[in-house]
């Protein structure tokens, strides 16, 4: 129990990557079916209702917010605004660049390059996040929790990797790429906000997630009904899909993102990116027992990645 309390915030990140492997597959079948803006609106609108259903259980309808100690304090009467406002601002502008920015043009990197160099590239995000962190936030990692990062981004990339190099496309790769970067570093932003407001502040997690998805949502929603109207929704006529959709949000939204925010509380920002990182090699036993071959060079991976992991939980 312990070790259970002194890493959770590196377990929950873990959870949280396993999470997010498992609903990847469903969410291949969903893509298919459900425009990407879509999707991605309709299970942010699902996680949000089941994490204020959470509060309404918990009784914990107003958020506890105090100011970061890294923030200069104001002098009253302005003290009152510092200690709230600042710290909901970070979480507003975090699900602003996060989830309406960088899951918009994560989404349009997948258009352009394919889910395999789109992965790729976003394996930049967690050293992102830890040259943000230490810039803005001064946090110092040990030389083994750097080395740790990158043995897991090696084994990562290379598993990801693998089929990049065999595929034959005519589509230029630079725009692709271009969004891809901007992606990855939208995801470091929105961490390292939230680091900041979590990390000193007396905030639950929950209410974290809650207020960076209210805001990552009702800006896509915005921008989805200025491109297309009322012809926003039109993509969800089946009962099936639906269902389907509320199942996968429960687990990959208000779970997922509620134990990322919580791991971005408990760890360094660039250590919980990183492990928040490693779905693609949770993903290798379902695609083994999806009956799909799995080569030595991805297992090999993997097994490099569980080495960086084993480090990272080395670094206090």
């Amino acid at each position: 129990m312990n070790a259970i309390a002194e890493f959770k915030g590196e377990l929950a990140a873990l959870s949280a990557a396993l999470l997010w492997a498992v609903v990847s597959v469903v969410y291949g079948y969903l893509g298919q079916k459900i425009p990407p803006m879509l999707l991605n609106l309709s299970k942010g609108v699902v996680a949000i209702a089941l994490l204020l259903l959470t509060l309404f259980l918990r009784d914990f309808l107003l958020p506890a917010i105090d100011s970061p100690a890294f923030l200069p304090s104001l002098s009253p009467p302005f003290n009152t605004l510092n200690e709230f406002a600042l710290p909901l601002f970070l979480l507003i502008l975090s699900g602003a660049i996060g989830i309406t920015f960088g899951d918009t043009v994560f989404f349009a990197a997948l258009n352009q390059l394919g889910a395999r160099r789109t992965l790729l590239i976003h394996t930049l995000a967690p050293p992102f996040t830890a040259l943000l962190a230490i810039l803005f936030l001064g946090e110092q990692l040990t030389l083994i929790a750097w080395g740790g990062m990158l043995i897991t981004i090696i084994g990562v990339a290379w598993t990801i990797a693998e089929r990049v190099s065999g595929t034959n496309s005519t589509t230029p790769l630079l725009p692709g790429v271009s969004l891809g970067l901007l992606a990855a570093l939208a995801q470091a932003v929105g961490a390292v906000l939230s680091r900041a407001a979590l990390a000193q502040t007396a905030i639950d997690p929950l209410w974290s997630t809650l207020i960076r998805l209210l805001a990552g949502v009702s800006l896509l929603l915005l921008w989805m009904l200025w491109k297309q109207g009322r012809q926003v929704l039109t993509g969800l006529g089946s009962q099936r899909l639906l269902a389907i959709v509320f199942i996968t949000s429960f687990f990959s939204t208000y779970l997922g993102i509620w134990l990322q925010q919580i791991s971005l509380k408990f760890a360094p920002a660039g250590i919980a990116q990183t492990l928040s990182s490693t779905s693609p090699i949770f993903v290798l036993p379902l695609a083994i027992a999806l009956g799909e071959f799995i080569s030595i060079r991805a297992i090999l991976g993997a097994v490099v990645s569980l080495v960086g992991i084993a480090l990272l939980f080395l670094w206090r």
